[in-house]
């Protein structure tokens, strides 16, 4: 089986004060990845969110990983489906929970006279994936995007909900019995050459930034096409100006963490070796697939190197249990 290769990015809103959104990737094994997303609410209620979603990223990566050594193990089919409906869900709200406890323990809060809604600042959405040969699976709750660019150059939403949420509303990891508003994606794969062709795991501000559906699938058909194209290393580079692109359309945090599968005999498809610094570079952003697919007719192309804000890279930060807000 092809070794995945990652590119992953994140940049702040223009008008926003800090990034809300976190992200991570694993690879336990040469055939095996971990990817998670999440975007802190952010609103005046949420004061604490964007810690809530670093510790939902930091608790899916441990969960995910968990359950991709279950899956690479010989195990009944059914009892694993099982797991992932049922027993991943409620052990990364009991997770996610547990930290944020921890947090409040060292970090109470001004007003302690009322614990009830203690969860309710750190809320945030949750979007992760699991890759393993045989398997595809993954999780979402509240907004965000899982997109599948299949073998066959198809494009699928599969966890996209069955009624679009409305304004900025969206369900959360601080809600009641979270775990049951957790959408599943299960996807066997007998064949590893079935496999999907690229994965992409994104929190809202990208979609966001287009005037419809159709144009961020086209978006992401097209990156998959460039990617088979270009490799990932010229794509790596230029996503830091995409994202920024993106996020002065929609306003919002912008991120992305994709998984692409090069083509059989691709000279990219040796082992990805990339650093973190390399996938957070200051790119280029010439060549964007998104120029003709904007709110406008004829919108400007990305600055000829457009580079990230200063708070592009949110794993920058210190880590939350080491600061109080």
């Amino acid at each position: 089986m092809p070794h995945w290769k990652i590119l992953r990015g994140s940049v702040q809103g223009p008008a926003k004060a800090r990034n809300q959104d976190w992200y991570e990737t694993d690879a336990p094994a040469d055939d095996t990845l971990v990817l998670a997303v999440a975007d802190g609410h952010g609103s005046a209620a949420y004061t604490r969110s964007h810690l809530g979603a670093r510790f939902a990223v930091d608790v899916f990566i441990r969960c995910g990983r968990a359950f991709a050594e279950r899956a690479r193990a010989p195990e009944d089919l059914r009892r694993l489906r099982h797991a992932a409906g049922h027993w991943l869900p409620r052990e990364i709200v009991r997770d996610w929970q547990e930290e944020v406890r921890r947090h409040l323990r060292d970090h109470p809060p001004a007003d302690t006279s009322d614990d009830s809604g203690a969860f309710r600042p750190y809320g945030t959405t949750l979007l992760g994936a699991v890759l393993v040969p045989g398997l595809f699976a993954a999780w979402q709750l509240g907004d965000g995007d899982l997109m599948v660019v299949e073998a066959d150059g198809s494009v699928g939403a599969p966890l996209a909900p069955a009624e679009p949420e409305l304004g900025d509303e969206t369900e959360s990891l601080c809600a009641p019995r979270a775990w049951e508003l957790m959408r599943v994606h299960w996807a066997p794969v007998a064949d590893p050459d079935r496999m999907p062709r690229c994965v992409t795991l994104s929190t809202d501000g990208l979609s966001k930034s287009f005037a419809a559906q159709e144009g961020f699938v086209q978006f992401v058909r097209e990156l998959g096409e460039r990617l088979d194209t270009v490799g990932a290393d010229a794509i790596r580079e230029a996503l830091p100006g995409w994202l920024a692109h993106a996020g002065g359309y929609s306003g919002d945090d912008t991120t992305v963490v994709a998984a692409w599968r090069p083509p059989a005999g691709s000279t990219d498809g040796k082992k990805d070796e990339s650093t973190d610094e390399d996938a957070d570079r200051n790119a280029d952003g010439n060549g964007d697939p998104r120029e003709r697919l904007r709110r406008e007719p004829t919108p400007p192309p990305p600055p000829p190197h457009a580079a990230p804000p200063k708070s592009a890279h949110p794993q920058d930060a210190p880590h939350p249990h080491e600061t109080e807000n």
